[in-house]
């Protein structure tokens, strides 16, 4: 099940699912209301979370945390 955009945390990992593309991430600090600054954990890049979803969130859009249990 997908979580909101406004149920991140800063300092927490995320992935998130769209258009057939896996990100994972963790949130660094809170830009403002719904858009979050994170670093991918693969390639430690920095970037709006807005930037993964500003061409439309596909229908296999998922966004939930990693090691959930």
């Amino acid at each position: 099940m997908a979580l909101s955009f406004n149920a991140l945390r800063v300092g927490k990992k995320y992935y998130l699912v769209n258009h057939g593309e896996r990100f994972e991430f963790e949130v660094l600090s809170r830009l403002h209301q719904d858009n979050f600054l994170v670093k991918d954990l693969n390639t430690l890049e920095m970037y709006p979370l807005k930037d993964l979803v500003k061409y439309g969130r596909g229908t296999d859009f998922d966004l939930d945390a990693i090691g959930k249990a």
